[in-house]
């Protein structure tokens, strides 16, 4: 019987986790809207309990930690809507990311948010969504990441990056960016950069490519200073290295010539 059991767990948690996502993309009701500015932290809104109530959901086992709407900052101001919903399945935690547009598809009622594309997965991310509505790519269109996994040191910030494509209205997922933390958009040389806490720590430069990040030069502090560029095979050339280098901590904005943020 034990046997039996293990084997059905998961086969349960799979059916609740499907039948759950279902539930929330099927609902007709609106999360209260945020319409913090772009460069504040985000709120969580508590969804209302008729949805809790007519899904049964605490006889599941399931709860909603946390949600985050969006739809005055967000790709296209005004005509774009974001909406994020963390909640746990038995002792698992998931995601799920859904993006609209306002009347595309619906020339009647120009005012109707039509779901566009949505995304949903697992995460281990204990903290709130911390979300961030900016320009990561310089096209004018914000963006937007939020806290999605705990990395092994503190100072790392793990985040997911969703970039919005104008063209073809929707957001796409950068599916390697938590490789990549405490990403900053780097106006001097129009890309992304990256910081990285280890032994020592690497500032690393980042081109958007397709659903992709990636690196094409790198600074890393460790025992020397070590300057690298990267082709697109990937393969590195040391460009400067310093063994006698002092710097042990810093974050640098380019890497030829070397120069630092002033505030790391």
């Amino acid at each position: 019987m034990g046997e039996f059991n293990n084997l059905m767990l998961p086969k349960m948690k799979f059916i609740v986790f499907l039948a759950f996502t279902i539930l929330i993309s099927c609902t007709k009701k609106q999360i209260t809207e945020n319409t913090d500015n772009i460069t504040q932290k985000s709120k969580t809104s508590k969804i209302e309990k008729s949805i809790i109530k007519t899904a049964h959901i605490d006889s599941l086992d399931t709860e909603i930690l946390e949600t985050f709407v969006d739809s005055l900052n967000i790709g296209d101001k005004g005509k774009c809507k974001v909406e994020l919903i963390k909640y746990r399945v038995y002792k698992d935690n998931y995601v799920i990311i859904k993006f609209y547009t306002k009347g595309k598809n619906s020339i009647k009622d120009p005012e109707t948010w039509m779901i566009q594309n949505n995304y949903s997965y697992e995460t281990n991310s204990i903290m709130r969504f911390e979300t961030n509505i900016s320009d990561f790519n310089n096209d004018r269109f914000n963006d937007i990441t939020f806290i999605s996994g705990t990395a092994a040191r503190g100072s790392n910030e793990v985040r997911r990056l969703f970039i919005y494509d104008s063209e073809k209205q929707k957001l796409v997922s950068i599916m390697n960016s938590e490789e990549y933390p405490n990403m900053l958009y780097n106006s001097e040389l129009d890309c992304i950069d990256a910081f990285l806490v280890h032994g020592g720590c690497s500032t690393v430069f980042l081109n958007i490519e397709g659903d992709s990040l990636r690196m094409f030069a790198r600074v890393e502090l460790d025992e020397a200073l070590t300057v690298s560029t990267y082709n697109k095979k990937g393969l590195e050339k040391i460009i400067f290295k310093d063994t006698k280098s002092q710097e042990s901590y810093a974050r640098y904005k380019n890497f030829k010539p070397l120069k630092k943020y002033d505030e790391y």
